[in-house]
């Protein structure tokens, strides 16, 4: 049994067919079926099931899955977990959400390069719940989320900062009112997927307000600008980091009820690199701390 065969099988798993799972591990098609025959071979077993199109895992196939992934975690954290504590070089693959990829992202990583400048990064944006998805699945090293409901048990979480809602409006807007902006303005609603978008919808209804809903967009500088352009209002997050290109909006408070949007830093809790974690963490932290700051 080789690493190749086992990193094919969990390659089919993760993306649900041999041709998926083929473009992700740079096989044919036709190599990715050999490999699966050569291993149901060596162990005697039947993985899949194949009495439809498309095999699927049976129980059996599915239970070598993951102990598949604990002999691949394993071995891919041998290297890295002998060598010295000290050492902040390799690759690190890093998710974050999409809201802090122009103001806090760019200015911590600039800090962290600072202090580690052997290390390379690969930056993966996505929305939390996949994120935190591809942290279970081994796929990242470490992920830059807004705080989930629920945590899975293998993940630990890091507050960096805690981010207050506002309603956003056209610079021109002369009200100053949340309710009757909300009530009487269409609104531009974040994304109801992004973990965000669920808490400013449970506000909205707490509120018992009827908005006009106009558009739902999951990026926030596309947001940024239709409210610009006077398409409407909406609720986001104010970031602890403006991005250098912050547009000229009116920030309104939502009042006592305010929500605020917990980002933060998920991990494996038995990640072998947690030294680098923690430098990470650590830049995140200073460039959380430096409101307005902008990258150099």
């Amino acid at each position: 049994m080789s690493i190749k065969h086992l990193r094919t099988l969990v390659a089919v798993a993760e993306h649900r067919t041999f041709s998926a799972a083929a473009d992700a591990v740079c096989l044919t098609h036709a190599a990715v079926s050999q490999q699966i025959r050569a291993l149901e071979t060596e162990l005697d077993l039947t993985l899949f099931d194949r009495s439809t199109r498309t095999p699927t895992l049976n129980a059996t196939g599915r239970a070598l899955v993951e102990k598949a992934r604990e002999v691949l975690r394993a071995y891919d954290n041998m290297v890295p977990s002998i060598l010295d504590e000290t050492s902040l070089g390799g690759e690190i693959a890093l998710g974050a959400v999409p809201t802090t990829l122009t103001g806090l992202m760019p200015l911590a990583m600039t800090m962290l390069k600072r202090t580690c400048p052997a290390l390379r990064l690969r930056i993966r944006p996505g929305l939390t719940s996949p994120l935190i998805s591809a942290l279970e699945r081994d796929q990242l090293d470490v992920a830059v989320v807004t705080k989930p409901v629920l945590l899975p048990e293998v993940l630990r979480f890091h507050e960096i900062a805690s981010e207050p809602l506002r309603l956003i409006a056209s610079a021109e807007t002369a009200s100053d009112d949340p309710m009757e902006l909300l009530s009487t303005r269409p609104f531009i609603r974040f994304n109801r997927d992004a973990v965000v978008g669920t808490q400013i919808e449970t506000w909205v209804q707490s509120s018992k307000l009827r908005v006009n809903e106009a558009m739902e967009l999951d990026n926030l500088d596309a947001i940024a600008s239709m409210v610009h352009a006077d398409l409407g209002v909406s609720i986001v997050p104010k970031v602890c980091v403006a991005p250098s290109h912050a547009l000229p909006l009116k920030w309104i408070d939502l009042g006592p009820t305010t929500p605020f949007r917990i980002l933060g830093l998920a991990f494996k809790s038995d990640t072998p690199k947690s030294r680098i974690i923690s430098e990470i963490e650590r830049a995140l932290g200073n460039a959380a701390r430096t409101p307005g700051a902008q990258p150099e």
